[in-house]
């Protein structure tokens, strides 16, 4: 798409001020790191959700952050440098915008824009002269022009006269403390030049580079390649992982070697499959456009389907480890450790433990799960709870697929039949995947 030309301004003079207040739109895993890491650059921030259970939650301090950042959440109750409201209108107060609503994948793996859409029409139609909006959800490549450009022109606002618009992929990391929002780099890329610099000035502001690319399509395109780039070496990492079993050798060990080249490699590690609203998504809104132009791309096709195919591997896995020791899958007591995503979040999005434990429970096995970060999860008939105190009783396997920073494990030793989907348990600790 060719990139709308500047032109001299027919509408307000666009003069941003030396300290913006923002608006976050979302306060999710995304939105919330965002209004705390702008408030703490000496900003304002008016943060919007929907969700009065979300908003509750913050107002509780009850919610998944970084240590730092629940400190500062708590230092920040009751403080109008940070307003959370469900109240769509406070958005005008606003001299910037920046969307953070999540972006998932439907059941078919076409992208789910529910979200998306209505935070777009809702900032669109409350949208005043002199703001800048910002995008930041991963979506495919156009989005910007589709759900906010077409739609601010339709109002008589000109993006880059009246408005500035630009997309800046969000970079967030759950449980990551050495890349907070402050220590990792944005990309930007707005409609129009003056769109660029004007939403690089404020997201300077919580960033330590901003780098700036032509157009937004160029921005989005940028997210979807970060996250596929992850989505196939994971693929191949876990393909590795079958074939060093096959032959007998240490994944690990092979991985580990490899990595002490200090060019034209990076160490991907295998794992029981990926979760989150990355990963597992975004390289779906890909293939779902390339589709509608009739085109492909059969490396990303095969990493997803590889990909989509691991929890299903550990729960063969889990069978075979179960034969081997004389025992049916039908009746067995298994517990799973772990079923967030990843380590230190509370976030099951996605994560492969919740089809890990739907397949064993089709395959007849009872099964438990123990995590001290997320008490409950949704079954196909019900809700299971965690279990405490896991290493009190006797189990027939023990699935590890998530291990949480500086928990116990030495309990496995006197587990019995332990499978490591988590490629990090000692040797003697378990059976790997």
């Amino acid at each position: 798409m060719s990139q709308t030309q500047e032109r001299p301004t027919t509408g307000a003079t666009l003069v941003p001020t030396d300290v913006p207040t923002l608006a976050v739109v979302g306060l999710g895993y995304v939105g919330l790191p965002t209004a705390l890491a702008y408030v703490a650059s000496g900003g304002r921030v008016v943060g919007y959700d929907v969700s009065e259970p979300r908003r509750t939650a913050i107002a509780r301090n009850d919610v998944d952050l970084l240590p730092r950042d629940l400190d500062r959440l708590a230092g920040l109750q009751g403080d109008e440098r940070l307003v959370v409201t469900g109240d769509a209108d406070r958005l005008g107060e606003a001299d910037a915008v920046i969307v953070c609503v999540p972006t998932p994948v439907d059941h078919h793996l076409t992208p789910d824009l529910t979200a998306l859409r209505a935070a777009c029409q809702v900032v669109v139609e409350r949208a005043r002269p002199g703001q800048l909006l910002v995008l930041t959800s991963t979506t495919y490549v156009g989005t910007t022009r589709d759900l906010l450009d077409g739609p601010l022109r339709a109002r008589g606002l000109v993006p880059g006269v009246d408005v500035h618009v630009a997309f800046s992929p969000e970079r967030i990391d759950p449980a990551n403390v050495d890349f907070p929002v402050e220590a990792t780099p944005r990309v930007v890329g707005g409609l129009t030049p003056a769109c660029t610099a004007r939403a690089a000035d404020v997201l300077r502001r919580t960033a330590p580079l901003v780098h700036e690319v032509s157009s937004p399509e160029a921005a989005e395109m940028t997210k979807l390649h970060e996250n596929t780039f992850r989505a196939v070496n994971i693929a191949y990492a876990n393909e590795m992982a079958d074939v060093c079993q096959r032959l007998g050798l240490d994944v690990t060990e092979v991985i580990g070697a490899a990595a002490t080249k200090p060019y034209g490699f990076m160490a991907f590690n295998p794992g029981p499959g990926v979760g989150g609203h990355c990963i597992p998504c975004d390289p779906h809104y890909l293939l779902w456009q390339l589709r509608a132009d009739r085109a492909e791309a059969p490396v990303v096709d095969a990493a997803m389907r590889a990909v989509a195919a691991r929890p299903g591997r550990v729960v063969q896995r889990a069978k075979d480890v179960l034969a081997e020791a004389g025992r049916p899958l039908a009746g067995a007591q298994v517990l799973v450790v772990g079923v967030s995503y990843k380590p230190g979040v509370a976030d099951v999005r996605e994560s492969p433990a919740l089809e890990i434990i739907e397949r064993l429970r089709r395959g007849g096995a009872e099964v438990s799960y123990a995590d001290p970060y997320v008490e409950h999860v949704a079954v196909d008939d019900g809700v299971l709870s965690s279990t405490g105190q896991p290493w009190r009783r006797a189990w027939d396997l023990v699935v590890v697929h998530t291990l949480h920073p500086d928990e116990d494990v030495h309990w496995l030793a006197h587990a019995g039949l332990v499978l490591d989907a988590t490629y990090k348990l000692p040797a003697n600790l378990g059976t790997r995947v």
